[in-house]
C-alpha cells in the first residue's frame, strides 16, 4: 500500500508520549445502524531514529465497522497539541483520500487497515514530552445515517 504520511499524522510525527489517555474510541452510534472504532497500532507510536534528527513513525490505523452495516468515509481530520494548546490541524475529504490510493468503505462488520511508515524531521527532542493529537474519522451509513470515532495517539522513542 502506498504511503499516507500526510492523511492521518504527518503533523503528530514529532510528538510524544503525553500523560493522557490513548486507544480505541467511538462516538455515540444510533442502534441498526453503522458504527465505526478507530484505532491506531500501536500507540503510543514508537518513533525510530532514521539519521541525524530524522526519525520513522511505523504504525496502522484501523477503522472497524461495528454495526453490522457497510460506512463511507467521508473525512479524517487530526487534531495537534502541545502543552494542551493546539498547534495545528489538518483534514482530508473522501475525494482526497481515494486519490492518495486508499479505500473509504469499510464493510459492515469489516475493517479497513492502512500500514504507514512516515518520516519526520524532529529539531528538539524536548518535543518528545509535550505533544499528542486527536484522530477523527467521520462516516455515515447506506441510509445517510452520521457515525464517527476519535482516537488520541501519542509517540515514545
Amino acid at each position: 500500500m502506498k504511503r499516507l504520511t500526510a492523511l492521518v499524522l504527518l503533523p503528530l510525527i514529532m510528538a510524544c508520549a503525553s500523560p493522557r489517555a490513548a486507544g480505541t474510541s467511538r462516538d455515540a452510534s444510533i442502534p441498526g445502524h453503522g458504527a465505526i472504532t478507530m484505532s491506531i497500532q500501536p500507540n503510543p507510536i514508537v518513533a525510530r531514529k532514521v539519521s541525524g534528527d530524522t526519525y520513522e513513525f511505523p504504525f496502522d490505523a484501523v477503522v472497524r465497522e461495528t454495526g453490522g452495516r457497510a460506512v463511507t468515509i467521508n473525512r479524517v481530520s487530526l487534531e495537534v497539541y502541545a502543552l494542551g494548546i493546539k498547534v495545528g490541524s489538518e483534514a482530508y475529504d473522501a475525494a482526497r483520500i481515494a486519490q492518495l490510493g486508499y479505500s473509504t468503505n469499510v464493510p459492515g462488520n469489516g475493517e479497513l487497515r492502512y500500514h504507514l511508515a512516515p518520516t519526520k524531521s524532529v529539531g528538539d527532542d524536548r518535543l518528545f514530552d509535550s505533544v499528542y493529537g486527536e484522530v477523527r474519522v467521520d462516516g455515515s451509513d447506506e441510509t445517510g445515517t452520521p457515525t464517527s470515532a476519535t482516537t488520541r495517539v501519542t509517540v515514545t522513542r
